[in-house]
């Protein structure tokens, strides 16, 4: 009995290095989500611009990448020309600004364009909380139909888009078509 209690520690420290040793090959863009294949969430917010409450209905009808960002997040900043430049080429981009002060928001906008077609005001997180959002940037894919069918975590850069995300982006498209 005393041996085995001797060799518990070893056995403890086997299985935690082994948990760590498969975490090193982990892809943290790729959190899991349990809202991919499930409607977007219901929601009545304001619009970041403007007087409008915008809600679910407002991003039906095609689809498009609804992207979560901040002001405060750095990132985000590293993101945003990408966005600007995928907007300019036809994507539609939905924004979630996530608990940021308004006019931080719309000093952004005005300063580094603004890519969205809509941007909702997220103050208090809670569309982010029933999306399952960890941070920002995280941006996901919605039908047009409002099913989410992807979600991708982290900054879209060009080589991002092109090698991850386009085909993804364009298969909706093209599912979306009569």
């Amino acid at each position: 009995m005393r041996r085995w209690l001797m060799l518990l520690p070893l056995v403890i420290f086997l299985v935690v290095a082994v948990f760590l040793y498969r975490g090193l090959f982990l892809d943290p863009a790729e959190l899991p989500s349990a809202m991919i294949n499930k409607p977007f969430p219901e929601f009545s917010l304001p619009a970041v611009q403007g007087d409008k409450t915008l809600t679910r209905a407002d991003i039906l009808g095609k689809p498009a990448l609804v992207n979560v960002w901040g002001t405060w997040c750095i990132s985000c900043r590293v993101e945003h020309p990408v966005l600007n430049k995928l907007a300019k080429q036809g994507v539609v981009i939905y924004g979630i600004n996530y608990k940021d002060v308004n006019a931080d928001a719309l000093k952004w906008l005005d300063e580094f364009h603004n890519p969205y077609q809509l941007d909702i005001r997220d103050d208090e997180g809670t569309l982010g909380l029933n999306l399952g959002v960890y941070g920002a940037p995280e941006t996901f894919f919605i039908d047009a139909k409002g099913i989410i069918r992807d979600k991708f975590v982290g900054v879209i850069d060009e080589q991002v888009w092109r090698e991850k995300l386009a085909a993804k982006y364009q298969a909706l498209v093209d599912e979306a078509k009569p």
